[in-house]
């Protein structure tokens, strides 16, 4: 069984809904989620934020996180977690935010660099996670992905 039937199951089984905020990955999580039958019982919305001024918008990521430490760090990532979780009213949310490449990276921000969080609402829980990815811009998406979908099923099992 994939790692998205399983969290589909258990969100299911549980009652909980799960929220997605995707920058880097461009909605590849919510997709894999949502390719699962049954996934609308725990699967309400995504939100694909490329722009800075859609994850200050609508994922409520504040304007001076964005201009002092920018859209690829630890605190972009938990805001829009955080953002979007309240957004869907979801009881769990995952973010992801980095540089897929081939361009776009610098010597402080390399193109493979990924920052992913997962917020549980329950009890304030987030876990956030700095990822330094190699390959062409589908593998560091595809490995963003799986590992965010790992590391959620790992924490609700």
């Amino acid at each position: 069984m994939l790692p998205q039937e399983k969290i589909v199951q258990i969100l299911t089984n549980k009652g909980l809904k799960l929220a997605t905020a995707e920058s880097c990955t461009g909605g590849l999580i919510a997709k894999l989620i949502t390719d699962v039958p049954g996934s609308s019982a725990m699967f309400d919305m995504g939100i694909v934020s490329y722009a800075n001024e859609i994850k200050h918008r609508f994922l409520g990521v504040p304007n001076e996180i964005l201009d002092t430490v920018g859209a690829v760090s630890f605190e972009t990532a938990k805001a829009m977690a955080r953002g979007v979780c309240e957004a869907a009213n979801a009881d769990i949310s995952t973010a992801t935010t980095g540089i897929a490449g081939p361009g776009g990276g610098t010597d402080e921000k390399p193109v493979g660099l990924v920052y992913m969080s997962i917020y549980f609402k329950e009890n304030d829980r987030q876990i956030t996670k700095k990822l330094n990815l190699s390959g062409s811009r589908d593998e560091i998406r595809n490995k963003t992905a799986d590992i965010v979908l790992e590391t959620l099923l790992k924490e609700i099992e």
